[in-house]
C-alpha cells in the first residue's frame, strides 16, 4: 500500500535536532527545517481542530503547510492524516509543547486544553473528564468502567492512575472530546486522550534534558534510538523526576506530598519490507512519595446537634486532655501545614509489555496490537484529615493485571474510507483494604459514658478482601464516503458485550482482635452496637453482563478549499456497573443487595463544528458546539453512615452536558506564534432526586429544603431524608464554566558564545471560573476562579536548548481539591495548588 503521506513518513527519519523535534512531528525536508525558526518548534500550541476529509490533493497540501510549519499529524482515526481533516474535536499538544510549559502528565495537561478536567486525591482516586463527563467524582471504584479512555501507543490503559504519570519520551497528545467508540476498540463514551511516543528510528539519534528548580526540583530525561541491522532498530528512554513536598506535616516534621517517580520505556522494531512492521514495547514507572495529605481549610455547620460538630468535639475532646489539648495547626489552607498523624505512602507501580504489527494488504493496513499491563498500588492514608488519632489506617493496596487483544483493518479508496476492528479485553483486580480506629475514635464518634471509653473503638478494624473479573469484547467500524469533493457522509457502529463479577468481604475486628457479629442487631446502647455502628460485617458477590450498540453518524462539508463544516449525531452507552466498596444498608440494618449492579448510561451526543484557515493559512479558527444529554448516569452516593460505606455508584436518572469551544492559532512570522483557547460549557443533574446531601444538609432528620436559610432558593438541594437529597439542576461538580489557555512567543536571531541561534521569550497561561469540588454541590466545597501565568526565556540552536522558567509566576493562591471528612462534622480538607516555582532547563541532541 503506498503511504498516505509518503514523504511525513521517510523524511520524518531524517530530523534529529532537538530544537528542530517540531519537524520531527510533522516530518519536514531538511531545506524546509533550514527555514522553519525554531520558534515554531516551541510555539506551545495546544491546537484543536474539527474536521473534515482529506483535500483531493493531500500531499501537496502537506508539502505547502510544512513550509510554513502549521501541521500537525494525528492518528485520531487510526491513519496519519492532518489534525484539520479530522471530524471531531481534538486537541493536540506536541512533546516539544508539553517539555516546555512544564505539564509533564495528564493531571497538568489540562492547563493546555480547557474542556479536560483532572482531579487527583491520590493515584486511585484520579478523575479523568472531558466536558464533566467520564467518572463520578469522589472515591474511585474498581467496578465501574472510564468514560475517557487512555491510549498509549494505541494500547488501552484501563486504570486511571497512569493520568499521574510523567509522559516518557513522547512525540505528541490528542485529547479527542466526545464518544469515540466507533474507531477505539475499549469503549470511550467521554472522549479520549491518545499518547504517541517516539518511535525506533534507522538513523541514530539522541537527546538529553535536565531541569533544577526550587522545592529541589529535579528532572532528567533522555532517550536513544538507532539502527541494529539494516531490518532492526531500538529505542531506549528514560525520565526521572524529584521535588520535596508542598504542605509540611508538623507532626512528623516533614514535608509532604512530595514528587518521585521513574520510568523506562524500551521499543524494537523489525521491519524486514517496506510493508511489514512489528513493534515491540516495554515500559515500567513507578511512584513512591509521601503523599497525599491535605490541610484544613474550613469548618462549615452541619445539621448535627452543635456539639457533635467539629468545633464542639474538638472542645469536648480537650475539656477531657486538659494536659495535651488539640489545636489545628492553621486554618488557613495556603500556610501550607498540616498535623495530620496517619502513616502516609503512596506506592505506585505500573508497566506492561506490547506487541504492534502494522501490514499493508492490498488498498488498506492490517494492525494488530496484543498487551499485558499491570498495576501496583500500595497506599497509606489519613482518612480522618486531623492530627487525632480516630482513623488510625486507612489503605487499600490493589493489583491489576490486564490482557488486550485488537484486530484492525484500514482500508483507503478514492471516494470511500474504512476502519473495520475487533477487540478483546481481560482484567482482575486484587483488593486487600485496612481500616482501623484509633485511640481517639470514642471521643469523636459515640456519645454520652460511651465518648469517655476509649476502648470502644481503639483498634476497631475492618479487614476488606475484594477482587473484581471483567471481560470485554466488541466489533466497531467507520467508514467514510466521499460523495463529492466537498461532501463526505461518515457512519459508524459497534457492538459490545460486557461481564462484570466481584466478591467484596469485610471481617470486623474488635481491639482484642475478636471478630465482630451485627447480625442480630445489638442492643441499643450496647458496646457491640456502638462498633456496629461504625463498621459492619458484609458480605457480596455481584455479577452482571450486558449487550449493547453504539452507533454515530457525521456530515462534513468543504464550505470553501480552507472551511469546513461539520454535524454529527451519537448515540452511546457505557457499560454497566458493580458495586466493590460495600453495599448500603436498608431501614432494617439488612444489607441492600439490590444496590449491587448498576445500570448502563445511556447517552446521546450532538456536536457540529466549523473550521477555519486564513491568511495562507498563517491562522487557524475552529468553532465547535456540543449537547451530550446522558440517561442513568453512574453516580457515586454514600450511606451517610461513618466508615461504614463510604461511598457506592447508583444512578442519577439524567445529566446532560452543554458548550462552546472555540480555538484560535497564529503563525504571524518565523518570528512570531501565538494560540488561545476557550471553553464554556454547562454541565448539570438534569434530574437526580436520590443523591448523597452536602454537608450542610447533612447529618440531621428529615426536613425540606425550604427550613434551610442558605437554601431557599430554587434550584437548590432539597433533603428527603438524613441520607439523600434531591440534587435536580445542580452543576456536576469539577466543571468551570469559563476555561481558557493562551500563549504566544517570540523569538530573534542572535549569537552567543559563537553559536548561532535565536533568543526567545514565551508566556502562557489559563484560566478556569469557580467549581464545586463534592459530588452534591455545596456551599462549603466551593472552588473559587484562578488565573495562572508562566514564563520563559531562553537561547537555543543546532542541536541545544537553554532557558529558564516561573511557573505560576504572580504567585497566585489556588485549590485543587476539597474533601469533605466523614461523619458530617462540617470539617473541610484539601489540597492548595503549586505556588510561584522557577528553574531552568538544558536540553541537548544529537
Amino acid at each position: 500500500m503506498t503511504a498516505k503521506y509518503p514523504s511525513v513518513r521517510r523524511r520524518r527519519l531524517q530530523a534529529s535536532s532537538l530544537t528542530l523535534s517540531f519537524l520531527l512531528a510533522i516530518g519536514a525536508a531538511p531545506a524546509a527545517a533550514e527555514e522553519l525558526s525554531a520558534a515554531n518548534a516551541e510555539d506551545g500550541v495546544a491546537v484543536a481542530a474539527t474536521a473534515s476529509t482529506a483535500a483531493a490533493d493531500a500531499t501537496a497540501q502537506v508539502d505547502d503547510e510544512v513550509s510554513r510549519g502549521d501541521i500537525i499529524i494525528v492518528t485520531a482515526r487510526r491513519r496519519q492524516e492532518t489534525a484539520q481533516e479530522v471530524p471531531v474535536a481534538i486537541s493536540v499538544i506536541r512533546g516539544d509543547s508539553i517539555e516546555a510549559t512544564g505539564n509533564f502528565n495528564v493531571v497538568k495537561l489540562q492547563q493546555l486544553a480547557p474542556t479536560l478536567q483532572v482531579y487527583t486525591s491520590n493515584p486511585r482516586n484520579t478523575s479523568v473528564n472531558i466536558r464533566g463527563l467520564g467518572v463520578p467524582f469522589g472515591l474511585t471504584s474498581d467496578g465501574f468502567e472510564q468514560g475517557v479512555g487512555i491510549y498509549v501507543d494505541d494500547v488501552y490503559n484501563s486504570r486511571v492512575a497512569a493520568a499521574t504519570f510523567d509522559f516518557l519520551d513522547v512525540e505528541q497528545v490528542e485529547v479527542l472530546r466526545g464518544p469515540q467508540g466507533t474507531l477505539y476498540g475499549k469503549n470511550t463514551t467521554a472522549g479520549a486522550i491518545n499518547v504517541t511516543t517516539n518511535q525506533p528510528t534507522f538513523d541514530f539519534e539522541g537527546r538529553a534534558e535536565v531541569s533544577v528548580g526550587n522545592l529541589n526540583y529535579r528532572q532528567a530525561k533522555a532517550a536513544v534510538s538507532g539502527p541494529l541491522s539494516e531490518t532492526i532498530a531500538a529505542r531506549l528512554a528514560i525520565a526521572a523526576t524529584s521535588r520535596r513536598g508542598t504542605i509540611f506535616n508538623v507532626t512528623s516534621d516533614r514535608w509532604i506530598n512530595e514528587q518521585d517517580n521513574l520510568g523506562l520505556r524500551g521499543q524494537l522494531l523489525f521491519k524486514p519490507s517496506d510493508d511489514l512492521s512489528i513493534t515491540l514495547s516495554g515500559d515500567y514507572s513507578k511512584q513512591d512519595p509521601e503523599g497525599y495529605g491535605t490541610s484544613l481549610v474550613r469548618v462549615g455547620r452541619t445539621q448535627r446537634a452543635l456539639a457533635r460538630q467539629y468545633d464542639g468535639l474538638v472542645a469536648a475532646y480537650n475539656a477531657a486532655n486538659p494536659t495535651r489539648p488539640y489545636t489545628v495547626p492553621s486554618r488557613n489552607i495556603f500556610d501550607r501545614l498540616t498535623d495530620i498523624d496517619a502513616s502516609l505512602n503512596a506506592g505506585n507501580k505500573i508497566g506492561g509489555v506490547s506487541a504492534r504489527v502494522k501490514w499493508d494488504v492490498g488498498p488498506g493496513t492490517f494492525t494488530s496490537i496484543s498487551a499485558w499491563r499491570f498495576w501496583d498500588w500500595k497506599p497509606e492514608n489519613d482518612r480522618d484529615f486531623t492530627g487525632l488519632s480516630i482513623v488510625s489506617k486507612s489503605q487499600n493496596p490493589s493489583q491489576q493485571d490486564q490482557y488486550s487483544q485488537e484486530f484492525r483493518y484500514d482500508y483507503d479508496g478514492d471516494n470511500i474510507d474504512f476502519v473495520l476492528g475487533l477487540f478483546g479485553f481481560k482484567q482482575r483486580i486484587d483488593t486487600q483494604g485496612t481500616e482501623q480506629q484509633g485511640a481517639d475514635a470514642s471521643r469523636w464518634s459515640l456519645t454520652g459514658a460511651q465518648a469517655a471509653d476509649p476502648g470502644i473503638l481503639n483498634g476497631l478494624t475492618a479487614a476488606n478482601t475484594q477482587y473484581l473479573k471483567s471481560t470485554s469484547a466488541a466489533l466497531f467500524g467507520q467508514l467514510s464516503w466521499k460523495v463529492t469533493d466537498a461532501l463526505t457522509i461518515q457512519p459508524g457502529a459497534r457492538v459490545n458485550y460486557d461481564k462484570k463479577s466481584g466478591f467484596y468481604q469485610r471481617i470486623v475486628t474488635n481491639g482484642a482482635g475478636n471478630a465482630i457479629s451485627c447480625t442480630p442487631a445489638p442492643a441499643a446502647g450496647s458496646v457491640l452496637a456502638a462498633q456496629c455502628g461504625v463498621y459492619q460485617p458484609q458480605q457480596s458477590s455481584p455479577s452482571d453482563s450486558a449487550w449493547n450498540f453504539t452507533y454515530d453518524f457525521n456530515v462534513n462539508y468543504k464550505v470553501a478549499s480552507d472551511v469546513l463544516a461539520y454535524a454529527t449525531y451519537a448515540k452511546s452507552f457505557k457499560t454497566l456497573g458493580i458495586n466493590q466498596n460495600g453495599l448500603p444498608l436498608n431501614a432494617d440494618n439488612s444489607v441492600n443487595f439490590d444496590a449491587s449492579t448498576v445500570k448502563p448510561e445511556s447517552i446521546d451526543h450532538f456536536e457540529v463544528g466549523l473550521k477555519t484557515q486564513f491568511f495562507d493559512r498563517r491562522a487557524t479558527f475552529n468553532l465547535s458546539a456540543f449537547r451530550t444529554e446522558i440517561k442513568n448516569f453512574q453516580a457515586t452516593v454514600n450511606g451517610g453512615q461513618f466508615g461504614t460505606v463510604r461511598g457506592y455508584l447508583a444512578n442519577a436518572e439524567k445529566v446532560t452536558s452543554q458548550g462552546v469551544e472555540a480555538d484560535l492559532k497564529v503563525v504571524a512570522s518565523d518570528r512570531f506564534t501565538a494560540y488561545a483557547n476557550g471553553a464554556y460549557t454547562d454541565a448539570k443533574y438534569k434530574k437526580f432526586i436520590n443523591a448523597p446531601c452536602p454537608p450542610e444538609l447533612s447529618g440531621g432528620t428529615l426536613q425540606p429544603a425550604s427550613a434551610v436559610p442558605d437554601y431557599s432558593q430554587p434550584g437548590v438541594p432539597g433533603a428527603l431524608s438524613p441520607r439523600q437529597c434531591d440534587i435536580s439542576g445542580q452543576r456536576l461538580p469539577g466543571v468551570s464554566k469559563w476555561a481558557f489557555s493562551y500563549g504566544a512567543e517570540t523569538n530573534i536571531p542572535a549569537t552567543l558564545l559563537a553559536k548561532d541561534g535565536q533568543v526567545y521569550l514565551g508566556i502562557d497561561g489559563n484560566y478556569r471560573s469557580q467549581w464545586n469540588s463534592n459530588a452534591s454541590p455545596s456551599i462549603y466545597t466551593n472552588v473559587k476562579g484562578y488565573a495562572l501565568t508562566n514564563f520563559r526565556a531562553g537561547f537555543r540552536g543546532e542541536g541545544f536548548d537553554v532557558f529558564g522558567w516561573v511557573r505560576n509566576a504572580f504567585d497566585v493562591n489556588y485549590i485543587e481539591l476539597l474533601q469533605v471528612a466523614p461523619g458530617n462534622t462540617g470539617l473541610i480538607a484539601g489540597t492548595a495548588g503549586d505556588a510561584r516555582t522557577w528553574g531552568g532547563t538544558v536540553k541537548f541532541s544529537f
